[in-house]
């Protein structure tokens, strides 16, 4: 495994491994015991940082999520796992009522709801504090100050370390980040994007982001980490769900002319280097100009110990190029 640091305050940053473990789908969709062998294996092979959200997985059930925190907080318990392991999670997007979605019943980014919902995650996860915090999802109904402010007085009470944002536009992400610095207070350090070698339309309307997903990590996002070496960009769906393997999977918004140019060249590189499609793109964030952490998760060992390899694939300048230059 190989490691990299978060986060510029000697006080909060942390080195975690460069390859992130997703544990969305862990205590629903994967089963306890799968879930924690493949726990078990990421940390036998030097793995670090895992991720999570107080809303996972709440569509599995028709519930309000907490399931994967849970699983996490049995899995520490039983390893007798302390702060060695880094543990993201992320608050905002819980639906506030079961049955309902974060689409039109989130929990939102007021004072009130980060104090609290931090709090239920301490306890799911059984720990003191919560290593690294995202914004889950943007919330336009509360000034920004409220939750600049929300998220610093957890920093400062020391139950949380890091900050982090998701899915947010990069304007705001900015905005947020300006009011902290003009307060002196932490601001956010972590951003969680999806991020993949296919790249998406930028102009597909959802029912969260009807100008075009704000989920991805666009050209703007991209620019703006560039121009800031303090920023890390987490990239989650970093192989699509799987659709590298499966292309039926692929969602709609990668379906347009350049996808399959992309998809030309990465398979040839792929021969070349006797590696699969998944490890080449994985290869391709690692060693980028713009250093990614991706996220990937596994329901598998097979899947897990494939996207492990992919920590030790060197593409060459020559085969970053050609990647990069397919469209």
């Amino acid at each position: 495994m190989q490691y990299r640091t978060i986060g510029t305050d000697p006080h909060t940053s942390r080195e975690v491994s460069v390859l992130a473990l997703g544990a969305m789908l862990f205590g629903s969709r994967t089963d306890e015991e799968t879930s924690f062998a493949l726990l078990d294996r990421y940390v036998e092979a030097g793995g670090n940082f895992i991720d999570t959200s107080d809303n996972y997985a709440f569509w599995v059930d028709g519930g309000q999520g907490g399931q994967s925190e849970e699983l996490l907080g049995r899995w520490r318990r039983s390893r007798g796992i302390g702060d060695e392991i880094f543990i993201a999670t992320k608050l905002g997007a819980r639906p506030l009522a079961p049955g309902t979605s974060y689409i039109d019943n989130a929990e939102g980014l007021s004072a009130k709801v980060i104090r609290e919902s931090a709090e239920r995650s301490r306890e799911r996860l059984g720990v003191e504090k919560l290593d690294l915090l995202y914004a889950h999802i943007d919330d336009p109904t509360v000034p920004q100050r409220e939750t600049v402010e929300g998220f610093a007085e957890l920093v400062a009470e020391g139950t949380v370390g890091l900050l982090g944002v998701s899915n947010q536009a990069a304007w705001r992400v900015e905005r947020a980040r300006a009011i902290a610095a003009a307060a002196g207070l932490p601001g956010y350090e972590v951003l969680q994007y999806e991020h993949s070698y296919l790249r998406p339309r930028s102009d597909v309307p959802s029912d969260l982001f009807p100008d075009g997903s704000l989920g991805h990590a666009g050209p703007d996002l991209r620019t703006y980490l560039r121009a800031d070496p303090a920023l890390t960009l987490v990239a989650y769906s970093p192989l699509l769900k799987g659709s590298y393997t499966h292309p039926d999977r692929l969602p709609s918004d990668y379906d347009h002319p350049g996808t399959p140019a992309r998809l030309t060249v990465l398979h040839e590189i792929a021969r070349e280097t006797g590696a699969t499609a998944n490890q080449v793109v994985l290869a391709w964030q690692l060693g980028g100009d713009l250093p990614v952490v991706p996220l990937a998760g596994a329901s598998t060992l097979a899947q897990l110990e494939e996207n492990l390899a992919a920590v030790d694939l060197d593409l060459t300048a020559e085969q970053r190029a050609r990647l990069d230059a397919a469209h």
